[in-house]
């Protein structure tokens, strides 16, 4: 077969040709991603229809990169999705696979937004959570977790004990000495100088990826309790 006819076939089979597609796609992307027009309106309409999630278009020659590097494009503020071109191209074209991804990715936000529940960021360390939609009708997830989290509460908790000690020490000795108020100024300004801020330490983040959310949970666990054991 000649390469025209090779070209042929796969213009038939995409439903579009290389110039029919745009390297102009609204959000954030990875790579070069671009889409047929078709593709484009039908990718905002997913994005409002997920208007929760963080979606993120990937080239296909970028999939196994934004596979391997998920934490880097976590959102805080939002779940992120992965998902590459190709994938939007057909969801555009083909009803039976478009609900079959938009179930899958439903179904995964859903999953994360209890797991989010059970891992309130503000108690366990988990930065982020998100999804890449993969070949063969699933999907992977991802968390971004703080490891030195643990540590950090256990060091605040103790600066609060000192704190409260200190404060304590220091109402017991005024009432005992009946100091004077130059005398309890300079204590004051003491204090002040001691209580130093110690707990602007960065950040020890780790991605941690499994293929279920049963799966994700556990790693989750298991690392917050290593990292728990190792500062011990």
């Amino acid at each position: 077969m000649n390469t025209n006819a090779v070209n042929q076939v796969a213009e038939n089979v995409s439903g579009y040709t290389e110039s029919e597609k745009s390297s102009k796609v609204s959000g954030k992307t990875i790579g070069e991603p671009k889409l047929s027009d078709k593709a484009k309106e039908y990718y905002e309409k997913l994005k409002k229809k997920f208007s929760t999630m963080d979606f993120i278009l990937v080239s296909k020659d970028m999939k196994e990169t934004a596979k391997a590097n998920a934490g880097q494009y976590a959102n805080a503020n939002k779940m992120v999705v992965l998902i590459d071109e190709e994938k939007i191209e057909r969801m555009a074209e083909d009803e039976s696979y478009r609900k079959q991804y938009e179930g899958i990715i439903a179904n995964a936000s859903s999953q994360l937004a209890t797991m989010q529940s059970r891992f309130a960021n503000g108690q366990s360390g988990v930065k982020a959570y998100g999804i890449q939609v993969n070949d063969g009708g699933n999907a992977s997830f991802f968390a971004v977790v703080d490891k030195s989290f643990q540590k950090k509460r256990i060091e605040k908790k103790q600066e609060e004990n000192r704190a409260e000690r200190k404060k304590a020490q220091k109402e017991a000795y005024e009432k005992r000495l009946n100091k004077s108020d130059e005398d309890a100024a300079s204590v004051k300004k003491s204090d002040k100088t001691d209580s130093t801020d110690k707990t602007g330490k960065s950040e020890d983040l780790v991605t941690v990826t499994a293929g279920s959310l049963e799966e994700l949970e556990k790693k989750i666990q298991d690392m917050l309790y290593d990292s728990m054991s190792d500062y011990v």
